[in-house]
């Protein structure tokens, strides 16, 4: 193999380690924060709907629509930190900590889902504009700018590091966009009676959810593919790792994100002959810490065959990813 497996060291973090996971907003509050712009937004959509009927207008319908998606999102993520809360055991090691993780995939799911049809909707009514009562458009919009303004507070104050807090947040900001570009849609109608702005606002509405639940595909789907966080080049840290003193190499190494703000490493350190192993490990640890924020951490300590390997032999049997080397073989 070229090495001995005879000095092993397993670490599953740093003392102290998850001290990085923290916040500064305690899982109740970010509860009680959700749970407010729950009600201030499902208060809101059922006035708003039957508004909407009212007028004829479809960009309320979509508003309504997309606020119903908040809400759902707003739902699943109050579940979803009930579960996440829940103490690891049993088959599940991590605990349910990435069911937050598959709730931002149902939420994105849903947003595309609604504006594919509000898009059919939309282009329904450009060819066959219906008429439109321009005031309570209005009225009802500038409403809905004030409900989302204050559930967009509501969510400033929790946790936004979390996937699907930063999810609702972002989709309740746009509502507000959407709002006030329903208002100027209103304003439109009432002074030139030009029922089509009503589908124009429709429109951008969609353009909005296609935007923010693509988002939430994405980076939910980074995370459960086990993708490294974005901004961590894992070739670039095993490279770093490789230089440490006394190390001879670094291989097998993973980056992953376990739920939100929780990104985890692994890898597999060769040490030279001689070298303390115990020093290495606080070394690569205080590295990954302070460099890249990395303190939930576990390292396979080794020592280096001191005898040269053959050189078709691989350092592992069943390797994953580059070997990283102090300096590099074959250059």
């Amino acid at each position: 193999m070229g090495h001995a497996h005879t000095h092993q060291h397993g670490h599953d973090h740093k003392a102290g380690g998850h001290a990085g996971h923290g916040h500064g907003v305690s899982a109740d509050a970010d509860r009680r924060w959700l749970s407010l712009a729950l009600v201030l937004i499902g208060v809101f959509i059922a006035v708003e709907t039957a508004v909407a009927f009212l007028a004829g207008s479809l960009a309320l319908i979509s508003d309504a629509v997309h606020m119903l998606t908040d809400a759902f999102s707003l739902v699943l993520a109050l579940i979803a930190m009930r579960l996440a809360a829940r103490p690891a055991k049993g088959t599940y090691t991590f605990g349910l900590k990435r069911a937050e993780i598959l709730s931002a995939q149902a939420n994105g799911i849903t947003l595309l889902l609604a504006a594919v049809w509000l898009g059919y909707e939309a282009v329904e009514r450009l060819l066959r504009p219906p008429e439109v009562t321009g005031w309570m458009v209005l009225v009802t919009a500038l409403a809905g700018v004030a409900v989302n303004l204050a559930a967009t507070w509501c969510l400033s104050k929790a946790n936004r590091a979390s996937l699907n807090v930063e999810g609702a947040y972002q989709h309740i900001l746009n509502d507000l966009f959407a709002f006030i570009g329903t208002a100027v849609a209103g304003v439109v109608v009432m002074t030139t009676g030009f029922a089509r702005a009503d589908t124009i606002a429709t429109l951008f509405v969609v353009a909005l959810m296609v935007k923010a639940g693509c988002g939430l595909l994405r980076d939910s789907g980074r995370i459960l593919l086990e993708a490294a966080p974005a901004g961590l080049d894992p070739d670039a840290i095993g490279s770093e790792l490789a230089r440490t003193p006394s190390v001879a190499e670094v291989h097998d190494l993973h980056i992953w994100t376990i739920t939100s703000g929780e990104p985890a490493l692994s890898a597999h350190v060769l040490v030279r002959p001689g070298g303390d192993c115990h020093a290495v490990r606080r070394d690569l640890g205080k590295l990954l810490a302070d460099s890249y924020g990395l303190t939930h951490t576990t390292l396979q300590i080794d020592h280096e065959d001191p005898a040269p390997a053959p050189a078709a032999a691989a350092h592992c049997a069943n390797g994953h990813g580059p070997a990283h080397r102090a300096v590099p073989q074959g250059r």
